[in-house]
């Protein structure tokens, strides 16, 4: 299997898990939406990475190789196939791999106890975005990757009702992210407020995508 093959797997693995994102994706810039599918793809990495399973020690194993493959980025080299796609891109590689060393720490602290420690990380994320997708022009603010929003993902893998709660009464407003994470914070969102009481998360369906979706893309 060729590299691009290859980042097309871990691509379709993200898709996979977010079929909402073939409504949202019509509402990113054609010429970037295979950078910001590589880029949610790469993220989720680092999320399984941080908090699936119930052994921590493979995910440890993984950032730490994570942060030198990051590394390598900003050196020019890469291993991973979804290098293929971004590592060329103008992103703050070095400054994301070690922001990740914050993440093992938060697995299984409550979300309002966590939220501070991922700061660093918060704007490595958000760096790395503007510059893969450049500054917001449709949503006012200082832009960012708030916490929360990457604690969203961690309780949707765990389907942690009391973290859920304090997630979205927590929710913050667009500021001036870039409007692929807008897009993609607002399915996360759809998705929190829609978590059945067992815990397990479904894809939000029709025309609500449609509207989250629309409303994101003009900084709502």
């Amino acid at each position: 299997m060729n590299e691009m093959a290859t980042a097309a797997s871990f691509v379709a693995k993200w898709r996979e898990r977010w079929p909402e994102w073939s409504v949202a994706e019509a509402f990113v810039e054609p010429g970037q939406r295979a950078v910001a599918e590589a880029w949610f793809a790469l993220l989720q990495e680092f999320h399984e990475a941080a908090w699936s399973g119930e052994d921590p020690t493979p995910g440890l194993a993984k950032l730490a190789w994570w942060h030198e493959e990051l590394e390598g980025w900003a050196k020019g080299v890469r291993r991973h196939p979804l290098g293929q796609v971004l590592q060329r891109q103008p992103a703050h590689w070095s400054a994301l791999a070690r922001a990740l060393n914050a993440l093992p720490a938060t697995r299984g602290v409550p979300a309002e106890e966590a939220a501070p420690g991922l700061a660093n990380l918060a704007g490595a994320v958000a760096e790395c975005e503007e510059a893969l997708f450049g500054p917001s022009t449709e949503a006012a603010g200082t832009g960012g990757v708030p916490a929360v929003w990457q604690l969203a993902e961690r309780a949707l893998m765990t389907g942690d009702g009391p973290d859920v709660a304090w997630l979205l009464q927590h929710w913050p407003g667009p500021g001036g992210a870039t409007r692929p994470r807008r897009l993609h914070a607002a399915l996360v969102r759809r998705r929190l407020q829609a978590l059945p009481g067992d815990g397990k998360a479904v894809p939000t369906r029709g025309w609500r995508v449609l509207l989250a979706s629309w409303r994101a893309a003009r900084g709502r």
